[in-house]
């Protein structure tokens, strides 16, 4: 078993490929952060874009928001095997990847480049930056965990450098069970990130009050 591993000099071709990348928030000659969001299942860009609004500082932040074809990133569930969510898988993984480039080329530096997604979108956010270990301004996974049926901790390794992570779940989501936020918590500490994970009771499949204090707390620290 092999992790697939994004390349910006020979790119995966799939899907989602060639979706528009959207842009708002501050311009990139003034900003002082980029943040990609990642829409989940069944949306949009313009969906996850207005989630930007309940940042303190968002007058300082770039949002960026890649589309998937079909709004949906992978056919199965993130817990079924990830050869039965190809290509989809592999092509949204590229996505992000292609996010995070179009953020550098505008002046970014991966450690001013926070990451955030919902649901699927959470997923994809968490997969990728394990996957690609280095130092960013953050993660935040809103209702989501790391994919596949089984979690295989010796295939990550690197250094996230103390990157801030944030995982925010129900102990009740129907999506999400909270083992696999337990996990991939676990598989992100051992790659050196500072992870705060936050389980709600009965909370749903949803973004609360709460989970938004925490990404306020982790953007003012790094802005």
């Amino acid at each position: 078993m092999s992790l697939f591993r994004t390349n910006t000099q020979q790119p995966f071709k799939g899907p989602h490929q060639g979706q528009n990348l959207y842009q708002a928030g501050a311009d990139p000659g003034v900003a002082k952060a980029a943040m990609i969001m990642i829409h989940g299942r069944g949306a949009t860009p313009q969906s996850i874009l207005p989630l930007g609004s309940e940042i303190e500082k968002n007058s300082e932040i770039t949002f960026f928001a890649p589309q998937a074809q079909g709004f949906t990133w992978y056919p199965f569930s993130f817990l079924a095997p990830p050869e039965q969510n190809q290509p989809g898988l592999n092509s949204g993984l590229q996505a992000v990847a292609d996010a995070v480039t179009k953020a550098e080329e505008l002046g970014f530096s991966k450690d001013n480049i926070f990451l955030l997604g919902f649901s699927q979108g959470a997923c994809l956010a968490s997969e990728f930056v394990a996957r690609h270990p280095q130092k960013y301004a953050g993660l935040f996974v809103l209702s989501g965990g790391m994919i596949g049926d089984q979690l295989h901790p010796d295939l990550y390794n690197g250094d996230l450098e103390g990157t801030p992570v944030f995982l925010g779940c129900s102990d009740v989501d129907f999506h999400v069970p909270v083992k696999r936020v337990h996990e991939s918590a676990e598989i992100l500490e051992s790659l050196n990130a500072e992870v705060t994970k936050v389980i709600y009771p009965n909370m749903g499949h949803t973004v609360n009050e709460d989970e938004i204090r925490h990404i306020n707390q982790i953007v003012n620290a790094q802005l």
